[in-house]
């Protein structure tokens, strides 16, 4: 018998079946392998069997071992990349420098080996123009090569051109790489070519690579229903219809994958020699691997640039794109080709998002720059999320910075000033609208807001409220900004006192400062020594509570008191008492500060003003805490419980639920000072729950941290370490004091 080397699997069967004397008929008898599938062997139209049907096959010819191994040699030959199919080293050229990307690859990897039900494994690697789609798969593909030994093959769906192939020419160039016979080809026709490809590529262990897919419908005729093998599909857009599939997004990487990649181009020696410009070029290019990848180039072949000088260069937001151009590689090429295929109505969209200050938006924002209904909005971010142009986390959506900076490109050379002035104020006129009646839900005497006309928002609970403004944050900030630029003091007043009580549902935001000392600004200008009093004491209590400058603090409330006495005014001199009392006790001064809370619940009292008087009575009794009176501070903070019981629904809910939480705290810390546990820890604990149930992390963080304190001095370790970690978790919400703390103490504890 000839050396299988020299002869194909199909003539060697049919050689050993007419040896053996057996017709097609009986040899299918003998092996259990259907005539049909004999016969298609012999004749070359399949040419690579299971190792199982081999066995049976050389079982019913009766084979010796000799003659066995020869047939088994040749099916493996069939399989062999040699037979037409492209082994991975005809692949374009992975890049030596590869770095992170490796939960992806790990995911790659499992479904590589996982067992399907004899269905392969087909993943969608989708993501955004330059997010390395391409590359990971091939990076992939040389690290799972011995995974798929009838070998490896990549199509290029040239997804973004004008004129794609469509799935019948994208067929006949997967079989021609197959190496399936002419004859077959003209015997199946065109119309007939997508199954016989889905059935070549099931006959076979192999990784199919359809790289730049346009669409579902160019891909979904090459997916094999059976079969052994693997399909990889990648594409900007998220190829949402494609049925049974594994999806795997990529977004941008890391902070440390970013600088990783960069010192792999530029080398260790330049990169550690400034480590912070590496990460200022890391963030200018958006952590994008493409940008990386310019920029990495840029310096590799400017051996005279140091890491600084690119840094800096890139710093400059206006020529930031045409500086990540290195040869063809071309960032903002890389964005066209996707901006190019939108539809008008989603382009104009993503030209005007350039307008957002802030690093998101949601439907309504969108709706109200473009003036579309608000389901048309949606149906164009959904397009701008399907193309990959746009990020999305649950109801937000977001362009990363180098997006941004394309847009704002676009914006510039396709939309007229005038109407891009039109679409800004648009959107700035609602945001602060929405933030006053968002704001109102929290102050007393207010409460819901009428219906939103437009039916933008749902701003029907104060939960509603809460999500919009938190959200929204940074867009109605930069809004107000703008108005206090453009010289609208009351607009910038209205916004900052309807702001003020919501303010202790997240103090720690970060920019109360800010956006009181905007509403005394425009107090001032406006002269209004009323409004200048309200707002003065206002920036009082951010200064004071948000950033701890406590003189600061001293020179505004005392500012506040000079305008309220002018204005004649009780409950903004009592306010401004309040705060200066405040100020003294965290300063230590508190035999000057008994006198301040005095005078502040006489004029709150006087006024008739309930939340004043629980406010300064509770100030009183915290005075008495920081004195170390703390049998009178546990007697001033129940009598604090005792009035807000009695004053019922005459303090504004939240303000209550705020109020409460603070006593308990403060009862439960004097507690612990006496060291009474029990009590203590009852009162604590209630604190915590409180806060939670208002969903406000900055208090909870402060209950949960005393808490825990408490609960280690009385010897409960295992408890405190729970609040300690509790307090942890609530993150970047939370006092960042506290939380510093809770990861402190946590760390003694082992």
């Amino acid at each position: 018998m000839a050396d299988a080397g020299q002869l194909e699997f199909g003539a060697l069967l049919r050689r050993s079946r007419l040896a053996a004397s057996l017709t097609i008929e009986a040899l299918a008898e003998a092996s259990g392998v259907s005539a049909r599938g004999i016969g298609d062997l012999e004749r070359g139209r399949r040419t690579t069997p299971q190792r199982g049907t081999v066995a049976a096959l050389a079982d019913g010819l009766e084979l010796g071992e000799a003659e066995r191994a020869r047939l088994l040699a040749a099916a493996r030959l069939g399989r062999s990349p040699r037979r037409g199919l492209a082994d991975v080293r005809a692949f374009p050229r992975d890049i030596d420098d590869f770095v992170g990307r490796e939960a992806q690859l790990a995911r790659l990897t499992a479904l590589a080996g996982q067992e399907s039900g004899g269905r392969p494994a087909v993943v969608a690697v989708s993501g955004a123009p330059g997010t390395g789609k391409t590359t990971l798969v091939l990076h992939a593909a040389l690290a799972l090569a011995d995974r798929f030994p009838d070998g490896q093959l990549m199509v290029d769906l040239r997804g973004m051109d004008d004129d794609p192939p469509g799935p019948a020419e994208l067929a006949l160039h997967v079989l021609k790489a197959l190496g399936v016979a002419d004859r077959e080809l003209v015997a199946a026709g065109p119309q007939g070519h997508a199954e016989l490809c889905r059935r070549a590529v099931a006959e076979r262990r192999c990784l199919l690579v359809l790289d730049n897919a346009r669409d579902e419908a160019q891909v979904r005729p090459l997916l094999p229903s059976p079969g052994a093998g693997m399909v990889v599909i990648t594409s900007r857009r998220m190829l949402t219809g494609l049925e049974s599939v594994h999806r795997l997004p990529l977004g941008e990487l890391s902070p440390a994958e970013a600088a990783a990649c960069l010192t792999a181009v530029v080398g260790r020696e330049r990169a550690e020699a400034d480590p912070d410009a590496l990460a200022e070029v890391a963030e200018r290019c958006a952590h994008l691997p493409l940008a990386l990848r310019v920029a990495g180039n840029w310096l590799a072949t400017r051996t005279g640039w140091t890491v600084r000088r690119l840094a800096d260069r890139l710093a400059s937001q206006e020529r930031r794109l045409d500086t990540l151009a290195a040869g063809d590689l071309r960032v903002s090429a890389a964005f066209h080709l996707s901006y190019r295929q939108l539809s008008p109505g989603a382009a104009r969209l993503f030209r005007l998002l350039a307008l957002v200050d802030g690093p998101d938006t949601g439907t309504a924002g969108a709706a109200l720059l473009t003036g579309q209904h608000v389901f048309d909005a949606e149906d164009a971010l959904e397009e701008l999320v399907e193309t990959g142009l746009l990020g999305t986390d649950r109801e937000r959506y977001r362009l990363h910075d180098l997006l941004r900076l394309y847009a704002q490109d676009r914006l510039a050379a396709e939309e007229a000033e005038e109407e891009t002035a039109a679409a800004r104020a648009r959107l700035h006129h609602w945001l602060l609208e929405t933030a006053v009646a968002a704001g109102r839900w929290y102050e007393p005497g207010h409460g819901a807001p009428p219906p939103d006309p437009l039916g933008l928002v749902d701003l029907s609970t104060a939960e509603h409220a809460r999500r919009w403004l938190q959200a929204e944050g940074l867009n109605w900030l930069a809004a107000l900004r703008a108005a206090s630029a453009r010289g609208e003091h009351a607009r910038v007043v209205e916004v900052a006192d309807a702001l003020h009580w919501f303010s202790d549902q997240w103090i720690f935001w970060g920019h109360w400062p800010e956006v009181c000392a905007l509403g005394a600004a425009a107090a001032e200008a406006l002269g209004d020594p009323l409004l200048e009093a309200v707002h003065l004491n206002y920036l009082a209590w951010a200064l004071l509570i948000c950033e701890s400058r406590h003189r600061d603090s001293l020179d505004r409330s005392d500012r506040a008191l000079a305008a309220a006495r002018r204005a004649g005014d009780l409950p903004q001199q009592g306010w401004a008492h309040s705060y200066t009392a405040w100020a003294l006790s965290l300063l230590g001064d508190h035999p000057a500060a008994t006198p301040h809370n005095r005078e502040a619940a006489r004029l709150f009292k006087a006024a008739g003003d309930l939340h004043g008087t629980l406010h300064a009575m509770s100030s009183h009794a915290d005075t008495l805490l920081q004195a170390g009176r703390h049998e009178e501070s546990v007697t001033e903070h129940l009598g604090a419980l005792a009035f807000l019981d009695e004053a019922g629904d005459r303090i504004e809910p939240h303000s209550a639920a705020f109020s409460r939480t603070n006593l308990q705290t403060s009862l439960g810390r004097t507690y612990a000072l006496l060291e009474n546990w029990a009590e203590a820890a009852e009162h604590l604990r209630a604190a915590v729950d409180l806060a939670h149930g208002s969903g406000n992390p900055g208090l909870e963080s402060r209950a949960l941290i005393h808490l825990a304190d408490a609960l280690l001095a009385a010897g409960h370790r295992e408890q405190a370490r729970d609040a300690y970690a509790r307090c942890l978790a609530l993150g970047a919400a939370a006092n960042p004091q506290h939380v510093a703390t809770a990861r402190e103490r946590l760390a003694g504890l082992g």
